[in-house]
């Protein structure tokens, strides 16, 4: 039998760049201080900034909690991801 997966809507708030909260979120791939990378419905989603932290986590909900300074919010596909990938790959890309 062939399992479905069901998709949720994917939301994306955050207030006066110091936290926010993010829905439809699949999966945390990693986090510390300065990077927190996300496996959401939409894509893979790299929040970068200082002093960041995952406030509440509640993957049978797909959803995250986030504080601290955000200085970027960037979405990439699924899989394509460039952390440790050379210079000359990502150029080449």
């Amino acid at each position: 039998m062939e399992e479905k997966q069901i998709q949720r809507a994917h939301r994306l708030t955050v207030t006066d760049r110091r936290g926010g909260t993010i829905t439809g979120v699949k999966d945390v791939l990693s986090f510390d201080e300065q990077e927190i990378l996300l496996e959401t419905e939409r894509g893979r989603l790299t929040v970068k900034g200082k002093e960041l932290h995952v406030s509440r986590l509640t993957l049978e909900a797909g959803e995250v909690d986030i504080d601290g300074r955000v200085d970027s919010l960037v979405y990439s596909e699924a899989g394509h991801s460039q952390k440790g990938a050379s210079v000359l790959a990502r150029i080449f890309r």
